[in-house]
């Protein structure tokens, strides 16, 4: 189950989250001289990464921030300025560009504390923007928990776009990031479940008082759980044009 897009684009342009997105691939694309030789990224992410080790040392503070900014590879960039494309404008265009911006990094850092609560002995560097981007997803469900997301569902060879209300693809995908965490060794590498998690709850926690200046759950009831401006209208999707075998 992978979101697509959502039919609620922003009613104003949200050049922050065009901003970072662009920000993002731009120093990817830097770091693209550099990915072949593993001294060399060793010591990128040395300085930059956030790596629990070296801040628990009392070092490497300026990855909390630094960390967001860099991306272990083409799908992981990929996936996460897919979600911060979906999610972010319209969460946006609630803050403001000023206000979602310090929300955004505030997110970052929280999450970037959790992942290092879970694991301070950890010398596997953390990278990546996907806390952060959790923030705004945990936004998003408290602002609009009814937004339709449209998702691709598949299953080896079969799948189909569907669209379905934000609260249930978000709350089963940070239930997929706790359980994640529960099971994982933090020391180990790979997914950093618990700054996702971490930055989740961090970015509905901090969401909490906007949404009650909004009027809290009388805002609920006066855009029924989208955004405040017309949905957008997709056309149907393609067909698969996987052929179906039938029974004889």
């Amino acid at each position: 189950m992978f979101p697509i897009r959502d039919h609620n684009p922003s009613g104003r342009i949200p050049f922050v989250t065009y901003a970072l997105i662009a920000f993002n691939v731009g120093i990817y694309l830097s770091t693209l001289p550099i990915a072949q030789n593993d001294a060399a990224l060793g010591q990128l992410y040395y300085n930059y990464a956030l790596v629990p080790r070296l801040f628990m040392e009392g070092d490497g503070y300026s990855g909390l921030i630094t960390s967001m900014f860099l991306h272990g590879g083409l799908l992981h960039l990929a996936g996460n300025m897919l979600f911060l494309w979906i999610f972010g404008d319209n969460v946006e265009g609630e803050m403001g560009h000023v206000g979602f911006l310090g929300f955004y990094l505030l997110c970052g850092v929280i999450a970037g504390l959790a992942q290092v609560a879970s694991g301070p002995a950890s010398a596997v560097p953390m990278v990546g923007a996907s806390g952060a981007i959790a923030g705004v997803m945990g936004g998003y469900l408290l602002l609009f928990p009814k937004a339709r997301v449209d998702i691709l569902l598949f299953f080896i060879v079969f799948f189909r776009v569907i669209p379905i209300p934000s609260w249930i693809m978000l709350m089963l995908w940070f239930a997929l990031q706790f359980i994640g965490g529960v099971g994982a060794d933090p020391t180990a590498g790979g997914v950093a479940y618990w700054a996702h998690a971490g930055g989740f709850v961090a970015g509905l926690l901090l969401t909490v008082p906007l949404w009650l200046r909004r009027g809290g759950p009388a805002f609920w009831q006066a855009t029924d759980g989208h955004p405040p401006h017309p949905q957008a209208s997709y056309p149907p999707p393609l067909p698969s044009s996987i052929p179906k075998v039938r029974r004889k």
